[in-house]
């Protein structure tokens, strides 16, 4: 591409982000431009997040979603159709966000989150976004991003309640440490789902990674933030008193035990 047309579609750019250009500046939309985001899953938390992702202006998406559109999904997955019940979920979610932002790169993957896959996708991102419901799945994106030394946003919802963190590999306490143990009884398909709590924890999760890729703001790290929407009360929990995984442990040791908070930029 020529300086002209660089310039031509820089300016096009600004135009398009003119009202945040305010808040994060012309240096933090180039971030943005040049960044891309893991979402693993694109339901009610992760399609919503990744829509806001795609507005903003990020540079490439990289989206994980097994499965076919069902009509219980349409409470809440706000990128499905429809029209498009018993098809694939994954290119309608494309279609939608190539709608909103059709300079977005993405890559999309009808698959469920595995260590193998997962860690070569958060390798090629400079954050992820937990949005999966099975607590093997995040277990597993929590071990894929340790391996790749990616940080992961991990947001989520039950009921009318959100919690949110975002986990830096060697500064602060993993998944694996906020929940050593799978509660036996749990069912990820049996909770109760509104889409607007969904939607907001997934407009917690997008804003937390344009904080971290623009360096505006501070990120939810080393603390984990509840907040109950039928109030909209919040608290905010420290977590570095939490006992560590033997992962961690081991991280931590060779950090001479110190653990930084993260400055919000990658």
């Amino acid at each position: 591409m020529g300086i002209e047309k660089e310039w031509e579609t820089f300016n096009e750019d600004m135009g398009r982000y003119s009202r945040q250009l305010r808040l994060i500046g012309e240096e933090g939309q180039r971030k943005l431009k040049n960044s891309t985001v893991f979402v693993a899953g694109i339901g009610g938390l992760g399609g919503t997040a990744a829509l806001y992702l795609a507005a903003a202006g990020i540079g490439k998406l990289i989206l994980a979603h097994e499965g076919i559109i069902k009509n219980p999904d349409l409470n809440r997955q706000i990128l499905m159709d429809s029209e498009r019940i018993g098809e694939a979920r994954i290119p309608c979610a494309v279609e939608s966000l190539k709608r909103i932002n059709p300079e977005l790169e993405v890559e999309a993957y009808p698959e469920r989150i595995s260590v193998d896959r997962a860690t070569q996708w958060a390798l090629q991102s400079d954050i992820v976004i937990d949005a999966r419901y099975s607590f093997p799945e995040r277990y597993a994106l929590n071990q894929a991003c340790r391996q790749a030394g990616v940080p992961m946003i991990e947001a989520a919802m039950y009921g009318f309640e959100i919690s949110l963190t975002v986990v830096v590999p060697g500064e602060t306490p993993c998944l694996e440490c906020l929940y050593p143990e799978q509660d036996a009884g749990w069912e990820p398909l049996g909770f109760p789902v509104l889409g607007a709590t969904s939607g907001l924890a997934g407009c917690m999760a997008a804003l937390e990674a344009v904080k971290w890729i623009t360096g505006v703001g501070e990120v939810t790290s080393g603390r984990m933030v509840r907040m109950d929407t039928l109030n909209l009360s919040s608290i905010s929990v420290a977590l570095d008193e939490i006992p560590l995984c033997p992962e961690c442990a081991e991280r931590r040791r060779n950090n001479d035990g110190i653990y930084q908070a993260a400055r919000g930029s990658n």
